[in-house]
């Protein structure tokens, strides 16, 4: 073999299926959305249909968002100064004792809200620190070729873990009310497992300035605001966010009044589920001929339409294909903006970007159960869901006549990487290219 073949051949990754670190922190994350999932399913159901109301469910779930407007900023921070690995082994360990402790509780006869808000909250904590150092940590163990595909399977994922998750929450909740807080202590059992096994380190070799936190978050809120495009989304994806909180628990209480159990949303969450797992699968063919620009317009508006439907039905067939459309549509904007900032972004920025962008994009998620509750017990499910359809239609409005948007281009490209194939430090964050 010439000298050209042998290098032609080590540079050549292997396959992704055969990429141990990466299936490993792959197989971790889908463990801990797993559980996440099915614990925010049952919090709705045990405060709905178990002697709580609709009103304590509101408090449970703006518990449970609330650490997304208060923690995400310094949670950047701290991502960008730990070890991404340990960070997230620590958050299984967290999120073990907390859904534990509710379990457990449960299990002896005891229902107290504010345990339940007490673990929500660290739970969401959690669950914050550990998708911030994951998604960090993806480009430094795939390789650059691999990086849309690891991140459609990252989508695939997460659409995975909801599809499983909403009707195995329900079922569970069905047989014991306990039952889904203890398989989702599981699931963190097994993900700590997984992680442990993690041998890549996850960030790029840095040296830590000792600065304050204020300085550090300011950096990260500086480098993401000079770039147009992702500024304009993360502002519009804010409020649809806070619109798809308001959706969800508006569902819940659709089905119940029109004679539903928990097991029906289950159905409505596989359908929807696997639509959106299908809109996963293909993003990356997506992204890669169409531009940031139409992917977020065309998500938004197809968003206004089939939210709009939803006022207009009770069968759990149609919602299924609702929701199913709102979760391709989402599938392919994830990918897109998921790959467009974090191959945009330098990587001891990671963090703190990621969590900028957190902070806009969901730092309101919190008050959407709070303005659900109070609108639906006002008003009922045809006025919250139609009020939301059309704040919708006018955010997809607003996408449409944003210069910001309009003007985006395809993402940047990544920094040059090295002979394994990882991303090597990148330069100053003056360097990078703004939209």
């Amino acid at each position: 073999m010439s000298v050209l073949e042998e290098s032609a051949e080590a540079a050549t990754p292997p396959p992704l299926r055969k990429n141990r670190d990466f299936l490993l922190l792959w197989l971790g994350a889908g463990m801990s959305m797993l559980g996440a999932r099915v614990s925010a399913v049952a919090y709705p159901l045990l405060l709905v249909f178990d002697g709580g109301s609709v009103a304590a469910a509101g408090v449970v779930g703006f518990a449970a968002l609330l650490p997304t407007l208060l923690l995400q900023l310094p949670a950047g921070v701290l991502v960008d100064r730990w070890d991404r690995r340990r960070t997230m082994i620590w958050c299984d360990v967290a999120g073990l004792t907390a859904i534990g402790s509710v379990a457990i509780a449960l299990f002896t006869g005891h229902l107290w809200v504010p345990h339940l808000m007490a673990a929500a909250f660290v739970e969401g904590s959690a669950v914050i620190l550990y998708r911030l150092s994951e998604r960090a940590a993806i480009r430094n163990v795939v390789h650059q070729s691999h990086l849309m595909t690891a991140y459609a399977r990252n989508e695939a994922r997460g659409r995975a873990a909801g599809l499983l998750g909403q009707p195995l929450g329900s079922g569970l909740f069905t047989v014991f009310r306990w039952l889904p807080f203890g398989v989702t202590a599981l699931t963190h059992l097994i993900a700590l497992v997984l992680l442990l096994g993690i041998r890549t380190p996850l960030q790029a070799p840095r040296t830590i300035r000792q600065r304050n936190l204020r300085a550090e978050v300011v950096e990260g809120i500086t480098w993401l605001f000079r770039q147009r495009f992702l500024r304009a989304a993360l502002l519009l994806v804010s409020c649809s966010n806070v619109l798809f909180q308001i959706m969800s628990l508006s569902l819940i209480v659709i089905i119940k009044e029109s004679g539903g159990s928990p097991a029906l949303l289950g159905v409505i969450a596989v359908i929807s589920g696997t639509v959106g797992v299908l809109g996963a699968i293909s993003a990356s063919w997506f992204v890669r001929r169409v531009s940031p620009a139409v992917v977020l317009i065309s998500a938004f508006t197809a968003w206004a339409g089939l939210m709009s439907a939803v006022a207009f039905t009770a069968n759990p067939f149609i919602l299924g294909a609702l929701f199913g459309g709102m979760s391709f549509a989402g599938a392919l904007l994830n990918v897109t903006a998921g790959a467009y900032q974090v191959q945009a972004t330098p990587d001891e920025l990671q963090g703190r970007v990621g969590s900028v962008a957190g902070m806009l994009a969901s730092g309101a998620n919190s008050i959407g159960p709070l303005i659900a509750g109070v609108v639906l017990a006002h008003f009922g499910t045809f006025v919250t869901v139609l009020g939301a359809g059309i704040t919708m239609v006018l955010t997809a409005a607003a996408a449409a006549i944003s210069p910001a948007v309009r003007s985006a281009d395809r993402p940047v490209p990544l920094p040059p990487r090295g002979r394994t194939g990882r991303v090597t430090p990148a330069g100053d964050s003056r360097d990078t290219e703004e939209i």
